[in-house]
């Protein structure tokens, strides 16, 4: 049996007896801090940051394996949340439809979400659409691609180097609804009831071609046709986008998925300020490039920038998902706003947190007249409750 070691989100370290092995693969793939214990020979000290999820190592040339879940501090009804909004805001399955609260651990719930979307996706059969093939055919079939003919066939008549359309069911929508679900099924820790739903969407989704592990995704584009599968996409793209690599340094192998929390934070707070300020005739941009310096040299990306009508920026803010000192917020946090406010010509930024044990803070720069403002968000509350304390940093963003 494969042990198990379960650590929590940014809680302090703890001390495991591992094999040295284990303990040396499991810090060269740095899903976690992970250092031999100095007070205790064969054990490892373990410390988990902003990373959550589940994962199997498996090491090279040895029979040892050891299972890592990390379990974030927000529950994971309220991780689901944030997940959603940040992928769709107007998907109606991010809080509520889909029932994840009888699960503790992220992977289980994330299964089980999926199968469901997949399941009201295909509710009414499979999506078809128009995909474009290109082929060699012994058969004149759709358009004939003379250029192709004539570099690789050097004017034989067969085969026939051909284009054309097919109404079928293996668009880009239901490739990808199908990889994610080979995806969940590939990875260990799924329920066996939620393994044996997704096996009866697979069975689904039999005619789709499988996708290329390692290849990127297929482009499919929102439409009236396709907005029963919106929801099952966006969770989809989460389970493909944010999963474990499957391999590691030295040929380690690993199973799982991980999920950045500093990512999710981000995702929720632009998508959610953006949305807070719509209609207010201004233009939200995610990680906006700009230079620090005047020779261009030094790049800085913000998280959110806001644009007035004449597109000068009138409003700069960074989210920090990282848990703040015990003093209170870091202090580098400000010196990062204070350049961007600079370089932007602002006399204002924004800081927002995740919210600890500090309070709302507004510092002016001496000599610069600059306020920087931190705000704190507590995640570990009702979906309307934290969408309307984003909605107060929107408006402070409003007011300058």
């Amino acid at each position: 049996m494969t042990p198990v070691v379960e650590l929590v989100e940014h809680a302090p370290a703890v001390s495991v007896a591992l094999p040295d092995g284990v303990g040396r693969a499991l810090a060269a793939l740095r899903i976690v801090d992970a250092a031999p214990d100095p007070y205790s020979p064969g054990r490892w000290s373990l410390r988990a940051g902003s990373t959550v999820g589940t994962v199997t190592l498996t090491v090279p040339g040895h029979d040892d394996q050891l299972t890592v879940r990390i379990v974030p501090k927000v529950p994971v009804t309220r991780l689901f949340f944030l997940l959603g909004y940040g992928l769709d805001p107007a998907g109606a399955w991010r809080d509520g439809e889909v029932e994840v609260a009888e699960h503790r651990d992220l992977l289980p719930a994330l299964a089980h979400a999926v199968e469901r979307q997949v399941d009201r996706a295909l509710r009414q059969g499979l999506l078809q659409g128009y995909r474009v093939t290109e082929e060699t055919s012994p058969v004149v079939r759709g358009r004939i691609r003379e250029a192709e003919q004539i570099r690789r066939r050097f004017g034989a008549t067969l085969p026939v180097e051909v284009v054309y359309e097919d109404f079928t069911t293996d668009i880009a929508e239901n490739r990808i609804l199908r990889a994610a679900v080979e995806r969940l099924l590939r990875l260990p820790g799924v329920p066996r009831e939620v393994r044996r739903r997704l096996m009866h969407q697979r069975a689904r989704l039999a005619d789709v071609a499988v996708l290329v592990r390692g290849r990127p995704l297929p482009e499919w584009r929102p439409s009236r046709l396709n907005t029963r599968y919106h929801p099952a996409l966006h969770l989809a793209r989460a389970v493909l986008e944010d999963a474990s690599p499957e391999h590691g340094p030295g040929g380690l192998r690993t199973e799982g998925f991980l999920l950045d929390m500093n990512r999710l934070f981000e995702d929720f707070v632009t998508v959610a300020l953006r949305d807070a300020l719509r209609g207010s005739g201004h233009t939200a941009r995610f990680q906006d490039g700009h230079h620090l310096d005047e020779a261009a040299a030094v790049r800085m990306r913000p998280d959110f920038v806001l644009y007035g009508p004449d597109g000068t920026p009138c409003a700069v803010a960074d989210a920090k998902y990282k848990r703040e000192r015990r003093s209170g917020y870091p202090e580098a946090d400000l010196y990062q706003m204070l350049a961007y406010c600079t370089a932007l010509g602002l006399d204002a930024g924004h800081l927002v947190y995740a919210k600890g044990s500090a309070p709302h803070a507004t510092h002016r720069v001496r000599h610069a007249g600059i306020l920087i403002h931190q705000h704190a968000l507590d995640l570990d509350q009702e979906p309307a409750g934290l969408l309307a304390d984003v909605e107060e940093v929107a408006q402070h963003m409003r007011n300058g």
